[in-house]
């Protein structure tokens, strides 16, 4: 019997996606454990670009940005499926991001993340540090 071949990693602009399998990627990760299937759908529909990788029809990866497509972006929840880490999934997935022809004018993307490690290999610097956090979660707390 001939060796099966196994599809390439392929990537697409998708925000049109089964919320689904993006949920189901998002439960390998410690940030995202808790995000529904509704929170998903609602997401992606407000979302202006979406960056996904897939292994035949498995999503493998996904990043996604939130613009104005002049002045500023932001990036959210690049993820890459632990089978696939370590292949440039991901550092793929932010370049697409970042060379993306509807981004071109972008002048600064901004990036929320733990792992800085990762993002300062592609060029992003963590020394601007201009940016200050409400979080709706520690609101009616007692201090």
């Amino acid at each position: 019997m001939p060796p099966t071949l196994k599809p390439a990693i392929t990537f697409a602009e998708k925000k049109n996606l089964d919320p689904a399998k993006l949920v189901r990627l998002y439960q390998q990760a410690p940030w995202a454990k808790g995000r529904t299937l509704e929170d998903a759908r609602e997401m992606l529909r407000h979302t202006d670009v979406a960056v996904t990788a897939w292994d035949g029809d498995v999503l493998i990866g996904f990043g996604r940005v939130l613009t104005d497509y002049v002045y500023r972006a932001t990036i959210w929840d690049v993820i890459v499926d632990q089978a696939y880490q370590g292949r440039g999934v991901g550092t793929d997935i932010v370049q697409r991001i970042l060379h993306h022809p509807r981004l071109k004018k972008v002048e600064l993307f901004w990036l929320c993340t733990r792992m800085p490690g990762f993002y300062e290999k592609l060029g992003f610097s963590s020394k601007e540090q201009t940016g200050m956090v409400w979080a709706r979660s520690k609101q009616g707390r007692q201090e």
